[in-house]
Formats: structure tokens, C-alpha cells, sequence
């Protein structure tokens, strides 16, 4: 598994030398720091590797066991990527990114693992490299795999582009075929996102095919353009004319006449209504500035658009949203309103999904109430997984703070998940809070 001669170090080794790392600081000498510099991203690429190597070692112990113990095939691999996810603190999907590098680099890129081991390979080239290849036999890509990684001067001071270039220039070599039929399957998978963006601001990203994308781009900017030259461009840059088209036919609506979908921003009362600064909360965003986020309702107001309100009541304490209980097996309309308001996204620790699921955090079959102290909003990726042989989950009761539960995983490593906070009156909440606890004391 590794080096000749070299033994490799125990988990606390490795423990104790993270805590000795921690210890560097500035070096006060340009030369010694950008040597420091250069052995720290090896020791990445190093990592790198070895996590490529476990991660690998332990899907293969765990789907070897699932299997010897008869499980059903369907059984062999769930849950998995979650696991190597929530060790790595990252969202279930790239833990699936991670699980498919690992098992490409261990069985069929030896000489990328290689270089990775010798840090003169990172971890993003790597990824580069398994990810152009994908389309690939076993054979094919450690055919790539040799030609471009046997030799570590070959990819010596070539950039990323240069990189991708290289193998897909090997593949389309190689299997044509194959990367023809990548690419119909990845115009089957165009889709639209958001993520947010710095300054209250946001991404729309379009997957489209790039004929498309760039027939798109050039009649934005041709009609913005001539709305600049026949001067009604209301003083908007191009830029901003742009975008304001793409909303304005994509919508049906113009920019000015507010928001013509329903969205969810849930804002306190004082926030509102008496000019507090506690951030918002938009759904699908984030955090709203309070300003930001009483122009928005102002806005649609003006525009003529329909604008509802709706009472949530929080805890003083902890700004916990309160419970609703429910009789029934699955959860009731306002249930899952009342669950999606508190939770935002999956609530799976380092998930960040949209929530397509309300789960029995202890379930049904273990006598699990259909309430929202019981319930959590889930991805459907993470609801899967957690049904999986060996998971376990329970809420914790702990009372004036929000709401949590314990996610425990087939290896025995236990994850605590907290809702976020809910944007509340933080005066009033102070107050309360101190008189509660006066009552409490007495």
C-alpha cells in the first residue's frame, strides 16, 4: 500500500502530527515560505491519495459484509456515499464524487494515484482526469492513464485546459463512440439552479448544449444592443439590460412590476414593521438583509403583486419554530409548510439539498409520532441512505433550545443536526428570555 521500507503511520500518529501542524505560523523569511508552501500542497496530494485508498478499502468492507450477510443486492452499496460524505464534511452528492474518484484512481488509474502519492499531482487535476475519462472501458482509460501519467513530465507545467484537452483528445482516440454517447446523455441532463452570490445577489446557471447557450447569449446581447442605440436603454449598462431581458422573458413580467412566482421570506414582525435590522430569510437563498428584504415586500406591493402573510411563532429562547402535532401517517399539508419553514434545506449535517422529503426521524415502525418535533425535511438522497442497513436516527429533546436530532451511521460515528435559527423579534426574545429565566430561578 505504500513505500518500501517505510512504515506507515497509526491513527494517532497521524493525530498527533495535524495538532503539530496546527503550530506553523509565519516563517519571516519569502524563500522558507514559499518552501513551505510547495511541501504543503504534496502533503495534500499525499492525502489526497490515502483518502483515495480507505475510501475505496472501506466501500469494499462494507458491501463484502453487507453481501456475506445476505443482504439483497439493492442493499450492497446504500448509504455508502453518505458515509464518506459526512467523515469528509460535505454534502452526500459529493460524497458520491469522491467514493467514483477513489474507486477509479485505486482499479483503474494507477499511474494518477501514483503521481498523487508524490504530490506532483493534485487532487482537481486528478478529478479532471477521472472525470474525461469517464466514458471509457477499464482498458481504455488505463491506456490514458499510462500515456499521460506514466511519465510525470508529460503533464509537467501543462494548465488545467491544456489538461482536459490532452484526454479528450486520447478518448475521442480511443472510443469515439463512447464519447458521442456522453455527450446525448449529457444534453438529457440541461436544468436550470440558483446559488447564491455575494451581496444579497444570485446565480442563475443554465445547462444547455453549447450551440444553445451561445445562440442565447448572442440575442441577449444583440437585443440589448439595440436598445442602446435606439436610446431606450433607461440608462442600463449592457450587462444589466441583459439579464433584465432573460427575466422579462423568462417571466412574462417586467423587472419592475415585482415578483410574479410565489416565494417564501420569513422576516420578524419588528423587522417588518419597525424598521429592525435581523436579517431575513429567503427560501432556496438564505439570509436577506432586513433593508433588502422590506424593499422586496414594498416592491411587489407597489407592483400590484399578491402579497400574503402568514404567523410563525418561535420560541423566546431559542427561536425554534413551535411544534404542530398530527395524528396521521404522513404528514398533513401545514405540517410540512411548518417543517420546510424551520429546516430550509435537507437537514442532513453538511447537506444543503432542497428538502423533497418529510421523514419520521425515528420511524413509523419504531412507534414514531407524526409531529414536528419528530420530523425532519430530507433530499431524497439522504432518505435513502438513512434507510439503509445499520443507520439510526433520533431526536433530541433538549428544551429553550432549537430543534435537533442524531444521525447515527452503520459504522458506529454519530452526527448532530440543528435547524437554523429562525429570523425572530431579538429584542423581545431577549427580554423574554431573561424573565423566563427569572421564573425558572424562583
Amino acid at each position: 500500500m505504500g513505500e518500501v521500507g517505510v512504515v506507515a503511520p497509526d491513527l494517532d500518529e497521524l493525530r498527533a502530527f495535524t495538532t503539530r501542524l496546527r503550530c506553523v505560523g509565519a516563517c519571516g523569511d519569502a524563500g522558507l515560505g514559499i518552501e513551505w508552501i510547495d511541501a504543503v500542497e504534496s502533503l495534500k496530494s499525499v492525502g489526497c491519495a490515502v483518502q483515495a485508498v480507505v475510501t475505496d478499502d472501506v466501500a469494499t468492507c462494507m458491501r463484502e459484509d453487507r453481501k456475506a450477510r445476505g443482504l439483497p443486492r439493492a442493499e450492497w452499496d446504500r448509504g455508502i456515499a453518505s458515509q464518506i460524505a459526512l467523515a469528509r464534511r460535505e454534502s452526500p452528492n459529493r460524497g458520491g464524487r469522491h467514493l467514483g474518484f477513489a474507486r477509479s484512481v485505486v482499479h483503474e488509474m494507477p499511474h494518477t494515484l501514483a503521481l498523487l502519492r508524490s504530490g506532483r499531482l493534485n487532487e482537481w487535476r486528478a478529478t479532471l482526469l477521472v472525470r474525461e475519462t469517464a466514458c471509457l472501458s477499464a482498458a481504455d482509460r488505463k491506456i490514458v492513464d499510462h500515456r499521460l501519467c506514466s511519465d510525470p513530465d508529460v503533464l509537467d507545467g501543462v494548465g488545467d485546459r491544456g489538461l482536459v484537452a490532452k484526454a479528450k483528445a486520447l478518448a475521442v482516440e480511443l472510443d469515439a463512440a463512447a464519447v458521442v454517447a456522453r455527450y446525448r446523455k449529457a444534453v438529457s441532463e440541461r436544468r436550470v439552479t440558483t446559488r447564491p452570490a455575494p451581496d444579497s445577489m444570485a446565480y442563475l446557471s443554465v445547462l444547455l448544449p453549447m450551440e444553445q447557450a451561445v445562440c442565447l447569449q448572442a440575442t441577449l446581447g444583440r437585443d440589448a444592443d439595440s436598445l442602446i442605440a435606439t436610446g431606450d436603454s433607461g440608462g442600463r449598462t449592457r450587462n444589466q439590460l441583459m439579464a433584465d431581458l432573460l427575466f422579462d422573458r423568462g417571466t412574462g413580467a417586467s423587472v419592475t412590476d415585482g415578483v410574479p412566482v410565489a416565494v417564501n421570506l420569513v422576516i420578524s414582525d419588528e423587522a417588518l414593521l419597525a424598521g429592525e435590522n435581523e436579517a431575513a430569510d429567503l427560501a432556496g437563498f438564505g439570509p436577506v438583509p432586513a433593508g433588502i428584504a422590506r424593499q422586496l415586500v414594498a416592491n411587489a406591493l407597489d407592483g400590484d403583486t399578491a402579497v400574503t402573510l402568514r404567523n410563525v411563532y418561535s420560541c423566546p429562547l431559542s427561536g425554534a419554530l413551535t411544534a404542530m402535532e398530527s395524528q396521521s401517517r404522513t404528514f398533513p399539508k401545514s405540517l410540512r409548510k411548518l417543517i420546510d419553514l424551520r429546516d430550509r434545506t435537507c437537514r442532513t449535517p453538511w447537506c444543503d439539498a432542497p428538502i423533497r422529503h418529510h421523514d419520521h426521524i425515528l420511524s413509523r415502525r419504531n412507534k414514531g409520532a407524526t409531529t414536528a418535533h419528530n420530523g425532519a425535511g430530507l433530499c431524497a438522497a439522504c432518505n435513502y441512505a438513512k434507510e439503509g442497513d445499520g443507520w439510526t436516527a433520533r431526536p433530541v429533546r433538549r428544551h429553550g433550545r432549537t430543534h435537533l436530532f442524531d444521525l447515527g451511521t452503520p459504522t458506529g460515528h454519530h452526527y448532530r443536526s440543528a435547524a437554523p435559527r429562525l429570523p425572530s423579534a431579538a429584542r423581545r426574545s431577549e427580554i423574554e428570555a431573561i424573565l423566563i429565566a427569572h421564573l425558572r430561578a424562583s
